[in-house]
């Protein structure tokens, strides 16, 4: 008996401790996931990649056409041309790295599509949850910043900034942000703002000590997750107000928390909208949703990345 030829996407979420990896069927199915961790340099990291893709391609079995691979990668990121740069937890400097072509010499020519990470996120977000109308995320991680779907488009702008609402500069004398401004929104609001002020781990560490603390009844730990909350519910306001998306999704290690968080700071966008009926009509907390955390969404969004740039006989299921 003749068996055909499986059509496969692979998508690579390459992150600063760890590669999580999906190989989708040509419906969008999960067949296979991976996850290593994550090397320094250059060529490890693309050594790892193409031993990861050879591995998941391997283990399907049977004939398989390797249709394309997308990557989500932290730093500066140029879809276009393929290329990466300043991805420092990687060890990628200020110079661009052909990401893109690298990996494909290395496993063979097939196809290979960069995006950034929180961008491939957003579209794995949009593929899963399948909203009724435009799509926002907030990743609060060590940074702070935003993935937007308008139109089912993936929204990128001119500069590839669409979206970098962390670097919103709203306190002159607030802390200098990462970026060389006082008092961006990052510094009120991002997982490395959390950790700050409650410094036990990295911020999905904290953030569950802290929410623990509070619920336990620590006055200080209570006043910090309060003003750390009130810059989330900030940062969700303002998506709400520039692009009025239907879903607002939580997502980076702080969302670890889960419905906790969900539960947090939606309470704290109530309490912003009480005294102006305009923010209540909007009922931005009821729009507030948490990522899945049952399926590698921005590996999975990486590989619809890929195929939506190269589409091929490739079609992403929802």
């Amino acid at each position: 008996m003749l068996t055909s030829t499986r059509t496969v996407r692979i998508g690579l979420d390459i992150g600063g401790t760890k590669i999580d990896a999906v190989a989708l069927g040509a419906g969008g199915e999960v067949l296979a996931t991976d996850r290593r961790p994550t090397p320094t340099g250059v060529l490890d990291v693309v050594s790892t990649a193409s031993a990861v893709v050879t591995g998941l391609v391997g283990g399907l079995g049977g004939p398989v056409h390797l249709d394309g691979i997308g990557i989500g990668i932290p730093g500066l990121v140029d879809p276009v041309d393929g290329t990466v740069r300043n991805a420092v937890n990687l060890g990628l400097g200020p110079d661009p790295v052909d990401l893109a072509d690298l990996l494909s010499t290395a496993v063979g020519g097939v196809p290979v599509v960069v995006e950034n990470d929180v961008k491939a996120t957003t579209w794995g977000a949009y593929t899963l949850l399948a909203p009724p109308g435009d799509l926002a995320l907030l990743s609060l991680g060590t940074g702070l910043a935003a993935g937007l779907v308008v139109n089912g488009e993936l929204l990128r702008g001119a500069g590839s900034a669409a979206g970098e609402i962390g670097h919103l500069a709203l306190d002159p004398r607030g802390h200098v942000c990462n970026c060389g401004q006082r008092g961006c929104l990052e510094t009120l609001a991002a997982g490395s703002a959390l950790q700050r002020d409650w410094p036990h781990g990295d911020e999905g560490r904290s953030a569950d000590h802290l929410f623990a603390a509070a619920d336990a009844g620590d006055p200080r730990a209570g006043a910090v997750l309060e003003r750390w909350l009130a810059g989330v519910a900030l940062a969700v306001r303002t998506l709400g107000l520039t692009c009025d998306p239907s879903v607002i999704v939580l997502a980076g290690g702080v969302a670890g928390v889960g419905e906790p968080l969900h539960r947090s700071v939606s309470q704290a966008l109530r309490r912003q909208a009480r005294g102006s009926a305009f923010l209540t009509g909007l009922a931005l907390d009821e729009r507030l949703a948490l990522l899945p955390t049952d399926r590698p969404v921005a590996a999975i969004g990486a590989a619809a990345t890929a195929a939506r740039t190269h589409p091929g006989a490739f079609t992403p299921g929802r």
